[in-house]
This record gives structure tokens, C-alpha cells and sequence, in this order.
């Protein structure tokens, strides 16, 4: 494996697993508001960041790479409105795949088309991730400013179930 494309992949496992250190931070915001199911959300989310870590470094393993894990940061985000961690998280989401169209560029120009295969079902997770974050952001906009409303958005969050992602499933 080309030694650029191998630190970004191991890299990305401390980029994943910082994700799931911001989103708990994101579900302890929204607890200590009242909103569990903005939480439980959030939670689920930070499970499927620690996964995509645990895929990459499955994949390094399968490829015959040392893991080198890093010290994670510390999130340092504070919230004074209920969209502001919503907002976050769409910045966030889209540096995260800035860092996965680097890691699949690298590849690309090193013909390592088995890295770049690997790629493909994150740069899909990517669109989704982005996708629910923009939903997200819209119905708080939408109806945030409503009690009702926002109770139904959090009921509607806290049926949020986790799912094994395809790659950790065997699928």
C-alpha cells in the first residue's frame, strides 16, 4: 500500500472516532435540554462513527497495515440554540468527506483501485450523512420554535434505531 494513502486511512480512523467523541457531546447537549430523542439521535450516531472507524481498520488489518492509534481531541463545541449543534453537524459531516474524497484522490493517483472500491460505500454514506444533517437543520427551522412541534421532532428522534453498518454486517 502507498505510504500516503495508508497515514490517510489510519488517520481517519482518529477522524471517525473524534466524530463519535462530538456527537455523544451533541446527545449530552441535548439530555441536559430535555430532548432524549435529539440525544438518542445523537448517540446512535456516535455508534456509527466508532463503527466507520472499526472499518477502516479492519481494512488496514485485511491489507497487511500496522494500526497506529492517536490521541483524540477533545470537542470543544458549546450550544446556546437548539439548531446550533444541528448546524455543526452538517460542517462537520461535510469536512468529514473533504477527508474521504482526499483519501479516494491519493488513491486514485496511485492506481489503487482496492482502496478506491473500499471508498465507495463511505462516499454514499457521505451523501446520506450530509442528507440527514440538511433534514435535520430544515424541520428545526421549520418547526423548532413550536413546543408542539418540537416535542413531535424529538418523539419522531427517539424511534431512531441503531443499524450494523453493511461493511461491520458482512453484507
Amino acid at each position: 500500500m502507498d505510504a500516503r494513502v495508508y497515514e490517510l486511512l489510519n488517520d481517519q480512523i482518529n477522524k471517525e472516532l473524534y466524530s463519535a467523541y462530538l456527537y455523544l457531546s451533541f446527545a449530552d447537549y441535548y439530555e441536559e435540554e430535555g430532548l432524549e430523542g435529539f440525544a438518542n439521535w445523537y448517540e446512535i450516531q456516535a455508534q456509527e462513527e466508532r463503527d466507520h472507524a472499526m472499518i477502516f481498520r479492519n481494512y488496514l488489518h485485511e491489507n497487511g497495515q500496522k494500526v497506529t492509534l492517536l490521541a483524540i481531541d477533545q470537542p470543544n463545541k458549546t450550544f446556546s440554540s437548539h439548531l446550533e449543534p444541528l448546524e455543526a453537524a452538517l460542517e462537520h459531516e461535510q469536512y468529514v468527506t473533504r477527508l474521504i474524497n482526499d483519501i479516494y484522490a491519493a488513491a486514485a493517483e496511485v492506481r489503487d483501485y482496492r482502496t478506491m472500491n473500499f471508498l465507495g460505500w463511505f462516499i454514499e454514506e457521505q451523501q446520506e450523512e450530509e442528507d440527514n444533517a440538511e433534514k435535520m437543520i430544515t424541520r428545526m427551522k421549520l418547526f423548532g420554535s413550536d413546543a408542539k412541534a418540537l416535542y413531535d421532532l424529538d418523539q419522531e428522534n427517539a424511534a431512531r434505531t441503531y443499524t450494523t453498518p453493511a461493511p461491520l454486517a458482512g453484507e
